[in-house]
């Protein structure tokens, strides 16, 4: 998991205004952690970072932009989506969206960068996928040189 933070922070590192990222997988591949460990780094370690399971949007100050955490489990409709805000949302922070495949618009998002976390061999042990537009690909291949061991090849 400790591989799984790190990349988290060197996303945060890079992120601007407007930039999305959905986090894929099943219950319990880590796409809450890797949400924390992203929102901690752009805030503060001591930053609470609840699941938004329920309350299906949470929002974050950060110095430059605010990040929009959005869990979309529980939605039914696609509707539910843009009465949370999600339209403002990249014009003013990042988004930072769990379960994307649970409205199907978003499944197709052109600009957002996809990362798809799968349990791995060992106990606490990810492997994560990571697939985006071109405007992500020199992100993609440096975050490869630097952690490869745990990232699905290019």
């Amino acid at each position: 998991m400790a591989d799984t933070q790190a990349i988290a922070a060197f996303f945060g590192d890079h992120v601007k205004r407007g930039d999305i990222l959905t986090l894929s997988g099943p219950l319990g591949a880590g796409k809450s952690a890797f949400a924390r460990a992203f929102i901690q780094h752009l805030t503060s370690p001591d930053e609470e970072v609840p699941s938004p399971t329920f309350t299906l949007v949470q929002t974050y100050e950060t110095p430059t932009f605010e990040v929009w955490h959005f869990d979309l489990y529980r939605l039914e409709r696609s509707e539910e989506l843009w009465e949370l805000g999600f339209e403002e949302a990249p014009q003013v922070g990042v988004c930072l969206i769990e379960w994307p495949e649970r409205i199907e618009a978003l499944r197709v998002l052109s600009r957002a960068l996809q990362i798809t976390l799968t349990p791995g061999d060992a106990e606490n042990a990810r492997i994560l996928r990571l697939q985006g537009p071109s405007s992500w690909d020199m992100l993609l291949r440096e975050i490869h040189t630097r952690y490869g061991g745990i990232l699905e090849p290019l």
